[in-house]
């Protein structure tokens, strides 16, 4: 099946040269050649739908926007990996809009100092009114943005103290390690409440019709023009004071969602930077000499197989693990992954030695073992059950799929294959969660395990597709959340955490993923944000 598998994919995509050049011709229209070097095109397989992340259905691609055209009050800080490649570091909170901060209140408060030269693009300082009004603004609008300040603690207005015009408070229901973190993720971005509230209305009192199609910020680059579908045009913001000022004055991030050919227009040095190429592409490349691939894996993030609670069979936990046994890993790992990545499987303890999250699973494909499973759990003769992969993730979803179909057919499972399209999946998937059998992805914002399992392991919570309920998981997250990682408590908390994970295994993990960017080998500067999304302010060129 691994051969056969490779044999679909051709070695190499070819494009006609008239293609080529007709695509490679809309990728920089108005970029004179003196000004090449400090203009960046960028090659994007993702499409924007809105500016403003606080919008109800603004896709994850458009969060890119929040990240350069918006600061937050603190950020993460950078360092370089093993392999020299830059990722954030969830270690290390740094300065934005505020230039310092401390803890107040016997800890129960943080106190930030915002930057009195900061301003926002039309000149105007930027104030702790509008820190105000823009926290005020996340935790109201419903939906991703006001669960992700929920993480943090951050529920209500009562919270968001303007001590004066350039001190601002956040005061804390009870002290919290996710709270300081929370704001350096891209959802508390600080918006030119002026500006916006002068477009706001009775019925759109946060001004969310002007926001979508019109930021209003101060970040490091400001819009200069955004085709839907098409292209979106950064133009840098010289004023910019919460950083080091970025290199490039120009970036064009161009919509190409064909993955050949945004390889073939890298390959050509028709664009500078090449986003979403897939595993096979990326390996391919490291070897090209005039290109660089920057290539880590994703903090808390895994590749999994969801087995849904409400398909009778996967009530049994002896089911769950029966399918744990018949997964052929390895195959996957070389097929869809190209052996990128960290595997998931194979651990060699059968309980958690330390709370490393993502770690492996105690599991190995073992056909024997699986069929003896599922006699046990009462379906010797297996059963029938599709297995649903997201059309978006093709890349990987689908050898994954069938290299699963495989092994299950094996034990006696019958598991055609439900193709649904990437518009429909956050639908199906997490919001109705009636997918039985699915392949998924979840990575968590902020870098702890128990944040992790608040939002993949509880009943209801988006990302539990499984509509798995474990009360004791519950009460562990829900005490482990508030705790310090010194504590030792949290230590034995989230083994624990662990343990029930891997013995009732309602989720299967596959592999942890890498963020892998292609690059012109004169381009540098790419980091691997927890976000996945594009961060252009510390690009450069040689």
């Amino acid at each position: 099946m691994l051969s056969s598998l490779k044999k679909k994919v051709p070695h190499k995509i070819k494009l006609y040269g008239l293609i080529t050049l007709s695509i490679a011709s809309l990728l920089a229209p108005q970029v004179k050649a003196d000004t090449r070097q400090e203009t960046l095109i960028v090659l994007s397989g993702a499409s924007i739908n809105s500016l403003d992340i606080h919008r109800t259905g603004t896709n994850r691609p458009s969060y890119q926007v929040a990240v350069n055209m918006y600061d937050r009050l603190v950020s993460f800080g950078i360092k370089e990996s093993a392999n020299g490649s830059l990722k954030y570091d969830s270690s290390t909170i740094k300065p934005e809009l505020a230039e310092s901060w401390e803890l107040v209140d016997d800890g129960m408060s943080y106190l930030f100092h915002i930057r009195k030269d900061a301003t926002f693009w039309d000149g105007s300082p930027v104030t702790a009114d509008d820190v105000k009004w823009s926290f005020d603004r996340a935790i109201s609008l419903g939906g991703f943005p006001t669960v992700q300040m929920k993480a943090g603690g951050l529920t209500s207005p009562e919270q968001f103290v303007v001590v004066d015009k350039h001190t601002f408070k956040v005061k804390m229901f009870k002290p919290s390690k996710l709270t300081l973190p929370d704001l350096a993720v891209p959802i508390p971005m600080v918006i030119n409440s002026t500006l916006a509230k002068k477009h706001a209305t009775k019925d759109d009192p946060w001004a969310t019709e002007y926001l979508h199609k019109t930021p209003a910020g101060g970040g490091a680059y400001m819009l200069e023009r955004w085709v839907p579908g098409q292209q979106l045009v950064y133009k840098r913001f010289d004023d910019w004071k919460s950083g080091d000022l970025p290199k490039m004055k120009r970036v064009i991030v161009r919509e190409v969602p064909s993955s050949a050919t945004r390889r073939a227009l890298i390959e050509r040095g028709d664009a500078d930077v090449a986003l979403g190429l897939p595993s096979k592409d990326v390996k391919e490349l490291m070897s090209y000499p005039s290109l660089k691939v920057s290539s880590s894996t994703i903090d808390n993030t895994i590749h999994a197989l969801g087995l849904n609670m409400n398909f009778e069979p996967f009530s049994k936990t002896k089911v769950r693990q029966a399918i744990a046994y018949a997964i052929p890993y390895q195959e996957i790992f070389d097929v869809a992954a190209y052996g990128m990545g960290k595997p998931m499987w194979g651990r060699d303890t059968e309980k958690a030695t330390s709370i490393l999250w993502p770690q492996p699973f105690p599991y190995n494909t073992n056909l024997e073992k699986a069929k003896s499973l599922l006699a046990e759990a009462g379906y010797p003769n297996g059963f029938e059950v599709p297995i649903s992969i997201n059309l978006g993730f093709s890349q990987w979803t689908e050898p994954t799929a069938l290299l699963i179909q495989e092994n299950l057919k094996a034990i006696g499972i019958s598991a055609p294959v439900n193709k649904i399209p990437g518009a429909s999946w956050r639908t199906k998937a997490l919001v109705e969660k009636g997918l039985e059998l699915h392949l998924k992805n979840f990575g968590g914002w902020l870098n702890y395990p128990d944040y992790y399992f608040f939002w993949a392991y509880i009943k209801g919570h988006l990302f539990n597709s499984m509509n798995y309920d474990n009360p004791e998981i519950k009460s562990l997250v829900d005490s482990s959340l508030h705790m310090e990682v010194t504590d030792s408590q949290y230590d034995t908390n989230v083994k624990r955490l662990i343990d029930i994970a891997t013995d009732e295994v309602p989720m299967i993990p596959l592999w942890q993923p890498s963020l892998d960017v292609v690059m012109k080998s004169n381009v540098s500067g790419y980091v691997n944000w927890f976000h996945r999304q594009l961060d252009i302010r510390a690009f450069s060129k040689e």
